[in-house]
């Protein structure tokens, strides 16, 4: 009796490798001591990008918290799940070419992630940005896969919404905002003005009454007129 073994295409013994692999499998702690992204994904990803509808509709998620470390790899976890959704929609030729593209970001999977945030929101774009971004991705991923330790990226983080309310001010952050002190000239204006006010009423009044002793009422005026027109016959008599 013949048996006929199964033919084995090259994307399903890569895919078989990486997951037998110690050494590119993602420890508990989600690391990895070999990088395993190929030298080859921009020629695969270009080759899937040539062959599809490039209007093709997908979504991908609008606020994705930035992160330097797990920005990278939250974009590649939420990639990997539209490469298996379109893995089961499509055709045997784009299927071939939807599992090379998959291998080439697979070792998302074997961290253990946690599910999908509910925050998470989604906005419809075109296939050939999906896999730009994908590309790209792995691009700045690549020289650090092996030099960093990603368990801390295990939970997709979304950005804080507009409408979450800001948390207490620190005194330090209300002293920085407040009122600035008001300048010394403008200080000293302030003090002297009522001094001011009250050194010209002070002299005002000084001077009213200063007028009023040397300009005589009119009675004293007669009284001093008719003193001074007897005064001289007075004289002659003695």
């Amino acid at each position: 009796m013949i048996v006929l073994a199964p033919a084995w295409s090259p994307t399903t013994s890569l895919l078989l490798l990486l997951l037998l692999s110690p050494g590119l499998r993602g420890s508990p702690d989600c690391s990895f001591s070999h990088s395993p992204i190929s030298s080859t994904f921009k020629v695969t990803i270009r080759k899937l990008s040539d062959y599809l509808l490039q209007d093709y509709p997908v979504t991908v998620a609008s606020n994705l918290q930035d992160d330097e470390l797990c920005g990278p790899f939250w974009h590649l976890v939420l990639a990997q799940r539209w490469m298996g959704r379109l893995k089961a929609v499509a055709g045997s030729q784009m299927q071939s070419l939807l599992e090379a593209v998959n291998t080439e970001i697979h070792f998302v999977t074997l961290c253990a992630f946690q599910p999908l945030p509910s925050c998470l929101r989604f906005v419809q774009t075109n296939i050939s940005h999906l896999l730009q971004d994908t590309s790209e991705q792995l691009a700045a991923l690549k020289p650090w896969i092996t030099r960093r330790n990603f368990s801390g990226c295990l939970e997709l983080q979304c950005q804080p919404d507009s409408s979450t309310p800001l948390p207490p001010r620190s005194p330090r952050a209300l002293e920085a905002t407040a009122l600035p002190a008001p300048q010394a000239p403008l200080l000293l204006l302030l003090l002297l003005l009522p001094v001011a006010l009250l050194l010209m009423s002070a002299a005002w009044c000084l001077h009213w009454r200063r007028r009023r002793w040397r300009t005589p009422y009119p009675r004293e005026q007669a009284y001093a007129s008719r003193f001074r027109d007897v005064l001289p016959l007075w004289l002659v008599e003695h």
